[in-house]
Protein backbone atom coordinates (compact mmCIF):
# COMPACT_ATOMS: atom_id res chain seq x y z
CA UNK A 1 0.00 0.00 0.00
CA UNK A 2 0.79 3.41 -0.71
CA UNK A 3 3.50 5.45 1.81
CA UNK A 4 3.53 9.29 1.50
CA UNK A 5 5.71 11.31 2.34
CA UNK A 6 7.34 14.60 1.77
CA UNK A 7 11.15 13.96 0.02
CA UNK A 8 12.70 16.64 1.13
CA UNK A 9 12.16 15.67 4.88
CA UNK A 10 13.54 12.20 4.03
CA UNK A 11 16.21 11.40 6.98
CA UNK A 12 16.42 14.93 8.30
CA UNK A 13 15.90 16.04 11.65
CA UNK A 14 14.04 19.12 13.29
CA UNK A 15 11.93 19.41 10.51
CA UNK A 16 9.06 20.54 12.33
CA UNK A 17 8.98 23.64 14.84
CA UNK A 18 6.24 21.77 17.21
CA UNK A 19 3.84 19.27 17.24
CA UNK A 20 1.09 22.00 15.58
CA UNK A 21 3.66 22.52 12.67
CA UNK A 22 3.47 19.01 12.67
CA UNK A 23 -0.03 18.80 12.14
CA UNK A 24 -0.34 21.42 9.41
CA UNK A 25 2.09 19.92 7.51
CA UNK A 26 0.52 16.76 7.65
CA UNK A 27 -2.91 18.45 6.47
CA UNK A 28 -1.02 19.42 3.20
CA UNK A 29 -0.81 16.03 2.45
CA UNK A 30 -3.91 14.94 3.26
CA UNK A 31 -6.16 17.73 1.14
CA UNK A 32 -8.11 15.41 -0.58
CA UNK A 33 -9.88 14.72 2.18
CA UNK A 34 -11.17 18.22 3.30
CA UNK A 35 -14.23 18.63 3.88
CA UNK A 36 -15.83 14.76 2.87
CA UNK A 37 -17.00 12.14 5.94
CA UNK A 38 -13.87 10.73 7.42
CA UNK A 39 -13.15 11.16 11.07
CA UNK A 40 -9.57 11.95 12.66
CA UNK A 41 -9.13 9.81 15.59
CA UNK A 42 -5.58 11.22 17.64
CA UNK A 43 -3.38 8.34 19.67
CA UNK A 44 -2.83 9.90 22.91
CA UNK A 45 -1.75 11.66 24.49
CA UNK A 46 1.16 13.15 22.04
CA UNK A 47 -1.14 12.58 19.09
CA UNK A 48 -3.77 14.78 20.21
CA UNK A 49 -1.77 18.04 19.60
CA UNK A 50 -1.21 16.96 15.81
CA UNK A 51 -4.30 15.69 14.92
CA UNK A 52 -6.61 19.05 16.41
CA UNK A 53 -4.41 21.12 14.11
CA UNK A 54 -5.03 18.74 11.46
CA UNK A 55 -8.70 18.02 11.92
CA UNK A 56 -9.32 21.69 11.99
CA UNK A 57 -7.48 22.42 8.46
CA UNK A 58 -9.23 19.60 7.23
CA UNK A 59 -12.69 20.68 8.61
CA UNK A 60 -13.16 17.19 10.01
CA UNK A 61 -14.38 16.10 13.34
CA UNK A 62 -12.02 14.80 16.04
CA UNK A 63 -12.07 12.02 18.94
CA UNK A 64 -9.90 9.84 20.53
CA UNK A 65 -8.79 5.85 19.82
CA UNK A 66 -6.81 5.33 23.62
CA UNK A 67 -4.07 2.68 23.29
CA UNK A 68 -1.18 2.51 25.64
CA UNK A 69 2.22 0.20 25.88
CA UNK A 70 2.62 -2.81 28.07
CA UNK A 71 5.56 -1.63 29.30
CA UNK A 72 8.16 -3.96 30.93
CA UNK A 73 8.50 -3.44 35.03
CA UNK A 74 12.29 -2.44 35.14
CA UNK A 75 11.70 0.05 32.14
CA UNK A 76 8.47 1.89 31.86
CA UNK A 77 9.60 3.51 28.62
CA UNK A 78 10.03 -0.04 26.66
CA UNK A 79 7.05 -1.98 25.66
CA UNK A 80 6.67 -5.54 24.82
CA UNK A 81 2.97 -4.82 23.92
CA UNK A 82 0.07 -2.69 23.85
CA UNK A 83 -3.91 -2.47 25.19
CA UNK A 84 -6.32 -0.69 23.03
CA UNK A 85 -9.85 1.23 23.57
CA UNK A 86 -11.81 -2.03 22.91
CA UNK A 87 -9.93 -4.36 25.31
CA UNK A 88 -7.57 -5.48 22.17
CA UNK A 89 -4.50 -7.00 23.93
CA UNK A 90 -1.03 -7.12 21.41
CA UNK A 91 1.81 -8.85 22.53
CA UNK A 92 5.42 -9.07 20.73
CA UNK A 93 6.16 -12.64 22.02
CA UNK A 94 9.49 -12.21 20.73
CA UNK A 95 10.50 -9.58 23.35
CA UNK A 96 9.08 -11.55 25.75
CA UNK A 97 10.73 -14.41 25.02
CA UNK A 98 14.17 -12.66 25.31
CA UNK A 99 13.57 -10.75 28.23
CA UNK A 100 12.86 -13.72 30.21
CA UNK A 101 9.25 -12.41 31.04
CA UNK A 102 6.72 -15.10 33.43
CA UNK A 103 2.86 -15.40 32.71
CA UNK A 104 2.09 -13.70 35.94
CA UNK A 105 3.90 -10.15 35.34
CA UNK A 106 2.55 -10.49 31.58
CA UNK A 107 -0.77 -11.08 33.05
CA UNK A 108 -0.26 -7.83 35.88
CA UNK A 109 0.93 -5.52 32.99
CA UNK A 110 -2.17 -6.30 30.94
CA UNK A 111 -4.18 -5.72 33.79
CA UNK A 112 -2.39 -2.30 34.67
CA UNK A 113 -2.70 -1.52 31.15
CA UNK A 114 -6.22 -1.59 30.75
CA UNK A 115 -6.49 0.36 33.77
CA UNK A 116 -4.71 2.83 32.27
CA UNK A 117 -6.41 3.10 29.28
CA UNK A 118 -9.84 2.80 30.87
CA UNK A 119 -8.80 5.84 32.74
CA UNK A 120 -7.62 7.76 30.13
CA UNK A 121 -10.37 7.28 27.86
CA UNK A 122 -12.85 8.51 30.78
CA UNK A 123 -10.70 11.48 31.37
CA UNK A 124 -10.44 12.15 27.49
CA UNK A 125 -14.24 11.20 26.54
CA UNK A 126 -15.70 11.43 29.36
CA UNK A 127 -19.10 9.62 28.73
CA UNK A 128 -19.64 9.81 24.92
CA UNK A 129 -20.13 6.53 23.37
CA UNK A 130 -17.26 5.84 21.01
CA UNK A 131 -18.09 7.03 17.11
CA UNK A 132 -19.83 4.46 15.08
CA UNK A 133 -16.98 3.40 12.17
CA UNK A 134 -19.32 0.94 10.65
CA UNK A 135 -18.23 1.72 6.66
CA UNK A 136 -16.48 5.08 7.58
CA UNK A 137 -13.03 5.92 6.58
CA UNK A 138 -11.01 7.09 9.68
CA UNK A 139 -7.49 8.75 9.29
CA UNK A 140 -5.69 7.70 12.41
CA UNK A 141 -2.80 10.08 14.04
CA UNK A 142 0.28 9.85 16.45
CA UNK A 143 2.94 12.29 16.85
CA UNK A 144 5.88 9.48 15.22
CA UNK A 145 6.30 5.97 14.53
CA UNK A 146 9.28 3.81 15.87
CA UNK A 147 8.46 0.09 17.10
CA UNK A 148 4.76 0.47 15.77
CA UNK A 149 3.33 -1.88 17.91
CA UNK A 150 0.93 1.03 19.51
CA UNK A 151 -0.57 1.78 15.78
CA UNK A 152 -0.73 -1.73 15.25
CA UNK A 153 -2.73 -2.52 18.40
CA UNK A 154 -4.88 0.31 17.55
CA UNK A 155 -5.59 -0.60 13.99
CA UNK A 156 -6.68 -4.10 14.88
CA UNK A 157 -9.41 -2.89 17.47
CA UNK A 158 -10.68 -0.36 14.51
CA UNK A 159 -11.10 -3.47 11.93
CA UNK A 160 -12.86 -5.21 14.63
CA UNK A 161 -15.21 -2.48 14.96
CA UNK A 162 -15.64 -2.15 11.29
CA UNK A 163 -14.04 0.85 10.05
CA UNK A 164 -14.24 1.04 6.33
CA UNK A 165 -10.75 2.45 5.19
CA UNK A 166 -7.97 2.67 7.82
CA UNK A 167 -5.23 6.21 6.73
CA UNK A 168 -2.32 6.30 9.14
CA UNK A 169 -1.38 9.86 9.31
CA UNK A 170 2.27 10.11 11.40
CA UNK A 171 4.59 13.41 11.76
CA UNK A 172 7.48 10.95 11.82
CA UNK A 173 8.46 7.71 11.90
CA UNK A 174 11.11 4.81 11.61
CA UNK A 175 11.27 3.54 7.30
CA UNK A 176 10.93 -0.17 8.51
CA UNK A 177 7.56 0.10 10.95
CA UNK A 178 5.97 2.14 7.95
CA UNK A 179 6.57 -0.35 5.50
CA UNK A 180 5.14 -2.89 7.96
CA UNK A 181 2.59 -0.37 9.19
CA UNK A 182 1.49 0.22 5.33
CA UNK A 183 0.63 -3.69 4.60
CA UNK A 184 -1.96 -3.38 7.16
CA UNK A 185 -4.13 -0.32 5.84
CA UNK A 186 -5.13 1.46 3.04
CA UNK A 187 -2.79 4.65 3.42
CA UNK A 188 0.15 5.34 4.83
CA UNK A 189 1.31 9.58 5.35
CA UNK A 190 4.47 10.58 7.03
CA UNK A 191 6.08 13.53 5.91
CA UNK A 192 9.38 12.46 7.26
CA UNK A 193 10.32 8.90 6.50
CA UNK A 194 14.03 8.44 8.46
CA UNK A 195 16.28 5.12 8.54
CA UNK A 196 19.50 3.65 10.42
CA UNK A 197 20.25 3.32 13.78
CA UNK A 198 18.97 5.64 16.61
CA UNK A 199 16.02 6.88 15.64
CA UNK A 200 14.13 8.13 18.10
CA UNK A 201 10.49 10.69 17.31
CA UNK A 202 11.39 13.36 19.06
CA UNK A 203 14.35 14.35 16.97
CA UNK A 204 12.01 15.61 14.21
CA UNK A 205 11.28 18.44 16.25
CA UNK A 206 12.41 21.83 17.53
CA UNK A 207 10.27 21.81 20.49
CA UNK A 208 9.35 18.90 21.82
CA UNK A 209 7.74 17.56 25.56
CA UNK A 210 5.83 15.77 26.76
CA UNK A 211 2.40 16.06 26.55
CA UNK A 212 0.28 15.24 30.13
CA UNK A 213 -3.80 13.79 30.64
CA UNK A 214 -4.68 17.10 31.86
CA UNK A 215 -3.17 19.25 28.41
CA UNK A 216 -4.68 16.55 26.16
CA UNK A 217 -8.17 16.90 27.68
CA UNK A 218 -7.93 20.31 27.42
CA UNK A 219 -7.33 20.51 23.63
CA UNK A 220 -10.02 17.94 22.80
CA UNK A 221 -12.14 20.16 25.28
CA UNK A 222 -11.59 23.25 23.12
CA UNK A 223 -12.19 21.52 19.78
CA UNK A 224 -15.06 19.82 20.38
CA UNK A 225 -16.62 23.26 22.50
Amino acid sequence: MPLHEVPEFHDKTQVYQDRQHAGQVLAGLLQSYRGGDALVLAVPTRGIPIAAPLAQSLGLPLDVAVVSKITFPWNPEAGYGAVAFDGTVNLHQGLIDDMGLIEPEISKGIRLTRETVEDLAKLLRGERPFPDLNGRTVLLVDEGIASSITMETAIEALKRIGARSIIVAVATGYETSLQRLAREVDEVYCPNVRGGWGYEVAQAYRRWAEVTDSEAARIIAEFTA
